[in-house]
């Protein structure tokens, strides 16, 4: 690449981070873009790696594959540190990386609200790692329990509890039943499936919030038609070995805690030193740029746009952000003022098990069958890689014509909870 050029330093590689290099590809600038990982993640497919019904590596696609295409992008993969913005430059665990324009995104970690006992007990789904985990754990607990001899003991380690019910709850939850309730029954012949619970416990008086509520009383039934416990206005207390305690006094023996309750901004905001809002979100202007370092761009789940209202953290908005805060950059070097960010929602999609899903999209909502195609031609042409679109679909259909989960595999994996 040229050194005459801006430099333009990408942080994050998710969503935000990709679309603002695509963007910025092939323009007069030099771009780096830097993450700790050497792999983008599809994260709305990670709940389906951890119900078993699709393999790590097909939501998963190398960065320098993707960016080998622009000439004018490179890739570093690094730990950010702090960030120098008087001498703009960053500090990371190699040598120090100098920007003329610096654009953070680095997305969003696991909320637990101060809730004692999460972080210590509980499974999350933010990271392949973590999906991986979960669903190395979901498998070992069926393979104790068919050598448990001690009935009680066995009714213990089966009860499977997930605690939050916007979209990645609920669509846990409907996998995780249908993994339970059609492979795994085959699997274990031994075992009494009526001993075996999935409860899924939402502290709001409906799932999906932000949804119409005729979508959300549909996913409420359709997850109960599975089989799923569905709790509302169940606000938790404390999660401990074996245990979850509620604000109302009552108690959920589980062996499987599941937190997707919420998440908040990335640490990296924090260590940074950057003005920070509300979930420890970096806050920015109307034209993503941040309060006294017009050279810096917050997008996605880290940036919190003041008076913009509250936008959801999700994808499409991390995408529009990500775009915007590129094109603010070429038009600051031609002299021009930047933009103001306005977010275009382009709907909300949530499945709900094999041919159920709700969607809500340019105004009006859809259920059933409909609702469920939709879903699965919307991710299969989100997912980044003609590889992965293949191994997903495959998958996909074995899964629907034979009713099998092929990926019930325990493999090893690095310890990704404090515990």
């Amino acid at each position: 690449m040229r050194r005459d050029r801006p430099r333009v330093v990408v942080v994050g590689a998710g969503f935000g981070g990709l679309w603002a290099v695509r963007t910025l590809a092939f323009e007069p600038v030099e771009v780096l873009l830097v993450d700790r990982r050497n792999h983008h993640t599809f994260l709305p497919l990670l709940y389906q790696v951890a119900a078993a019904e699709i393999e790590p590596e097909a939501i998963a696609f190398p960065i320098r594959g993707l960016l080998r295409r622009f000439p004018n992008v490179g890739f570093e993969m690094a730990e950010i540190r702090r960030i120098d913005a008087e001498a703009r430059r960053l500090e990371t665990d190699g040598p120090p990386i100098p920007y003329d324009f610096l654009i953070l995104a680095p997305g969003s970690v696991e909320h637990t609200f101060g809730v004692p006992g999460v972080a210590e007990h509980a499974f999350f789904l933010k990271t392949l790692d973590q999906a991986i985990d979960l669903r190395n754990h979901i498998l070992a607990s069926f393979e104790r329990a068919a050598r448990e001899p001690d009935p009680s003991r066995r009714r213990r380690m089966l009860p499977f509890t997930i605690v939050g019910g916007g979209p990645t709850g609920v669509e846990f939850a409907g996998a995780l039943a249908e993994l339970i309730a059609r492979p795994l029954r085959r699997d274990f012949p031994t075992l009494d499936f009526r001993e075996i619970q999935v409860v899924l416990l939402e502290a709001m008086e409906g799932l999906l919030p932000g949804l119409p509520d005729p979508l959300r009383a549909y996913a409420a039934a359709r997850l109960r038609r599975l089989g799923v416990d569905v709790r509302l206005r169940a606000l938790v207390e404390a999660v401990e070995p074996g245990r979850v305690r509620l604000k109302d006094g009552a108690s959920i023996e589980t062996g499987t805690v599941v937190w997707t309750a919420g998440v908040k901004g990335n640490p990296l905001g924090e260590t940074l030193g950057l003005p920070l809002g509300p979930g420890g979100r970096v806050r920015i202007s109307s034209t993503l740029q941040v309060p006294g370092w017009p050279e810096i761009y917050g997008v996605g789940d880290l940036a919190f746009p003041e008076g913009a209202g509250r936008l959801p953290m999700v994808a499409p908005v991390a995408i529009q952000q990500g775009a915007l805060a590129a094109r603010n950059i070429l038009r600051v070097l031609e002299g021009r003022p930047p933009q103001p960010f306005r977010y275009r929602d382009p709907g909300t999609l949530v499945t709900i098990g094999r041919n159920a899903a709700v969607a809500h999209v340019f105004g009006r909502s859809f259920t059933g069958f409909p609702a469920w195609l939709l879903w699965l031609g919307v991710h299969l042409v989100r997912l980044i890689g003609m590889r992965n679109r293949l191994v997903v679909l495959s998958g996909w259909a074995w899964d629907y014509l034979f009713y099998e989960r092929a990926v019930r595999l325990i493999l090893p994996s690095p310890p990704v909870r404090g515990k």
